[in-house]
């Protein structure tokens, strides 16, 4: 379990990250189009995994905002921006925003993607909800970096995830 907080008050997540030079856990997300995507869809890629609670939140949609903005400039990379928010909502801001650079991906059918990355809130208001990280890989599905934001309403450290690619 995590140690993160919730507008400072301690809350608990499913697990632990996986582990920098461990094989990322298989997933299945869904798209904005409601297609299933999982991690064979992305094979050859590198992937930069933009975890949060809700698009719908000050921090998180600027995550969204901020890697939209790096993902232009990276080689064989995607990011794929990941929340419990139904599709209909990413899909949404996306085009409010003119955000076109990052994918988006809902783990609200099972929550099976939280559970299995250790990153789902266990306790809390956001119970169930997925907590802010970032989970880099490599093209191989190696992971290459990972971060557990401590207190939920902080960014992440873009610039590390970033710096793991290199």
């Amino acid at each position: 379990m995590a140690n993160v907080t919730l507008g400072g008050a301690p809350v608990e997540t499913a697990g632990d990250l996986p582990k920098v030079g461990s094989k990322a856990p298989d997933f299945k997300l869904t798209a904005t189009d409601l297609t299933d995507k999982t991690n064979r869809d992305f094979e050859g890629s590198r992937l930069v995994l933009n975890i949060f609670p809700s698009v719908d939140t000050g921090t998180c949609a600027q995550s969204v905002r901020t890697f939209n903005e790096k993902a232009s400039s990276l080689k064989n990379t995607k990011v794929l921006c990941i929340s419990k928010d139904l599709p209909f909502a990413m899909a949404r801001f996306c085009g409010a925003e003119g955000i076109d650079n990052v994918e988006s991906y809902s783990d609200y059918k099972t929550g099976q993607f939280g559970k299995d990355y250790g990153l789902a809130f266990t306790t809390g208001a956001f119970e169930t909800l997925l907590s802010r990280c970032i989970i880099v890989l490599d093209k191989d599905g190696t992971v290459l970096h990972t971060e557990q934001v401590s207190e939920i309403a902080d960014e992440p450290d873009y610039e590390s995830a970033i710096a793991s690619l290199s």
